[in-house]
């Protein structure tokens, strides 16, 4: 291709999905509404965490972390589709069942084993694991020249669609792109699934009725999330629906940027006693200092 004769790409355009009107109306409310009860919901866990003294475990520093990384993730991709339909987070978890684990298999040791320094140490991983995940490839593929059509057949600008519009040599980014991918996500699911593996195990061993119960249902809830997580990041690698009208993986990584960040709260946060106890004295803290004011 003669470069001469080309005018390399500036600017991309996302294509979104392909809804009527009236659909896009609804969608932008529905995820409008999820989007600020997703960002309430996450803040508030912060929030509540970093104030409330009784707060400061493990647990809730990396459910601190979640949230924040939800409201990221969130933030840097319903807002720009919100955008477009009215004008026209694995490490982590892996690190929360490991979390889970030593709280309920090992509770005698949790203590002296879950330390602040070791669990700073396991965000620190997260963090920087994901960030050079994405960095790498993020850097490889903007290196590539865009010199054809500057569309983006999605409603986010992923690695794989942008890869589709490169006039260079994309093989080896693509190849890339996979295996990283794939070692995240394979890697941390595997350590999630045996960490919750030794956690059912030893929930059958709990004698009480009642508490086997209680710790089963808290393990069902986080491992909905799990699935969900990684079952949307799966589907989208495998791509079984290329050539259909609406690109169900659009649709997968939609509810994906949506769904979990908006259930993580509820599922990890409201429905535990001790963190509703501790938003209780939070606002009347808060409303005393307003009442002094």
């Amino acid at each position: 291709m003669d470069r001469k004769n080309v005018t390399s790409v500036t600017e991309f355009i996302l294509l979104g999905l392909p809804l009527s009107y009236q659909l896009q109306i609804l969608l932008f409310v529905v995820l409008s509404v999820c989007y600020v009860i997703t960002l309430v919901g996450n803040a508030t866990i912060i929030i509540v965490s970093l104030t409330d003294p009784q707060l400061h475990t493990p647990m809730y520093f990396f459910l601190s972390n979640l949230a924040l990384l939800d409201i990221s993730f969130t933030s840097s991709i319903i807002p720009k589709v919100v955008y477009n339909l009215i004008s026209g987070k694995f490490l982590l978890l892996a690190m929360m069942s490991f979390d889970r684990y030593m709280a309920i298999c090992h509770p005698l040791r949790y203590g002296t084993i879950m330390k602040p320094m070791l669990c700073l140490k396991l965000i620190l991983c997260a963090w920087i694991g994901g960030f050079l995940d994405t960095i790498v490839q993020t850097v490889l593929t903007f290196r590539l020249p865009f010199c054809g059509s500057n569309v983006i057949d999605h409603y986010f600008c992923d690695v794989a669609p942008l890869l589709k519009l490169a006039c260079g040599e994309t093989y080896l980014i693509g190849m890339l792109d996979l295996i990283l991918a794939s070692s995240l996500v394979l890697g941390s699911l595997f350590f999630s699934m045996v960490s919750y593996g030794c956690i059912l195990v030893a929930i059958t061993k709990i004698t009480s009725v009642a508490g086997r119960k209680k710790t089963f249902s808290t393990c069902a809830s986080h491992l909905t999330v799990v699935f969900i997580v990684y079952g949307s990041c799966i589907f989208m690698c495998i791509n079984p629906n290329k050539n259909s009208k609406i690109d169900s993986t659009k649709i997968v990584a939609l509810l994906n940027s949506i769904l979990t960040p908006l259930l993580n709260p509820f599922i990890y946060s409201f429905r535990n006693k001790t963190f509703k106890e501790a938003l209780k004295r939070t606002i009347k803290k808060k409303s005393y200092f307003l009442n002094q004011k």
